[in-house]
């Protein structure tokens, strides 16, 4: 994942070996480091299927494309990856998919880049396993370790302590904010709460992350205890960058769902198993959810933990994130109430 962001090329071995180069992060240097990984071989340009069809509507839309890149500069592949860049005017002639497509476009998606790389062959090579790849989140979740916790009160609630979860060889960090001492009550309310510089940091009005936020520890304080999870998640799994990305499509009239999909992400590319993980490790295995989404309680309950009762989160609309508001509800099935 790091070598991608740095725009290097890195090997995924599978029983077809495989050299992949985000286009993003790709230059002429790294291009040409591609080409001796797999010399004498024409890299196509790997797009996921929703990339693929927001491109080419006539494809399926359940499989991802490879195109003959072959006369493509790197600002006409980035194009075709990026839709906030101009429109690419190549002419888009498709080739045959590799071998492990899915873990390759996968990896791109860890890594927080657009699922859009270059991809040829490299036989004899070794690198990173298909399948860790495409299990990241299960093993990710399951060498996750506690690093260090601290008293630290907070604006609306003095008794507070965070604690630090970092998986061995990753570089994110996950958080769990507790209020009071939750490990005490018999089914302590908890938030899982996906991370957002925009809304968390800076008081953005586009969501309602940071009242969501705050709220709840609001709510658990007036309980005098609870659990909030700050998880790695930004952008609902897709990282910073490529949530302003996002933006830059919304402000060109696409939702919140399509705009992720044109970028070529699913709608949400988020797991709970590392706040399953996390729980158990606080010993909150029975809890309340502070929740207006489903998936969160499905998701934990799947994974272990026992989901009581769910509380919801509203706050009220404020003029500019009143169409994202009505997205969550009717395209991705926020409850309401």
């Amino acid at each position: 994942m790091a070598a991608l962001r740095r725009g290097m090329p890195v090997i995924l071995a599978g029983k077809h070996p495989l050299a992949l180069l985000a286009v993003e992060t790709a230059d002429a240097d790294s291009m040409a480091a591609l080409a001796r990984l797999a010399p004498g071989t024409q890299p196509v340009l790997l797009l996921s299927a929703a990339r693929a069809v927001a491109l080419l509507p006539q494809v399926d839309a359940d499989r991802p494309v490879a195109v003959d890149a072959a006369g493509m500069g790197l600002a006409e592949l980035q194009a075709l990856a990026d839709p906030t860049h101009p429109p690419a005017h190549a002419h888009i002639a498709l080739a045959d998919i590799p071998q492990d497509a899915a873990a390759a476009l996968a990896l791109a998606v860890l890594a927080r880049l657009l699922p859009a790389l270059l991809v040829a062959s490299a036989p004899g090579r070794t690198g990173v396993v298909p399948a860790d790849v495409l299990d990241h989140a299960t093993l990710s979740a399951g060498a996750l370790v506690r690093v260090s916790e601290a008293v630290v009160p907070l604006e609306d609630v003095t008794d507070a302590r965070v604690v630090s979860y970092r998986t061995p060889g990753s570089g994110m960090e996950q958080y769990a904010i507790l209020v009071g001492r939750p490990e005490n009550a018999v089914a302590p309310l908890i938030r899982v709460h996906s991370e957002c510089f925009t809304g968390d940091m800076l008081g953005s009005l586009r969501c309602d992350c940071g009242a969501q936020l705050r709220g709840a520890i609001r709510r658990m304080a007036a309980e005098g205890a609870g659990a909030l999870l700050y998880l790695a998640q930004e952008g609902r799994g897709i990282g910073l960058s490529n949530k302003l990305r996002a933006y830059t499509l919304q402000d060109r009239g696409l939702d919140t769902l399509d705009a992720n999909r044109a970028l070529g992400f699913a709608a949400d590319e988020r797991d709970f198993l590392t706040a399953a993980a996390m729980l158990h490790d606080l010993g909150l295995n029975r809890v309340r959810v502070l929740t207006n989404n489903p998936d969160k309680l499905q998701s934990l309950a799947k994974h272990g933990i026992e989901v009581v009762g769910r509380e919801s989160l509203l706050f009220a609309a404020n003029g500019v994130n009143d169409k994202y508001l009505e997205t969550k509800a009717s395209r991705f099935g926020h409850l309401a109430r």
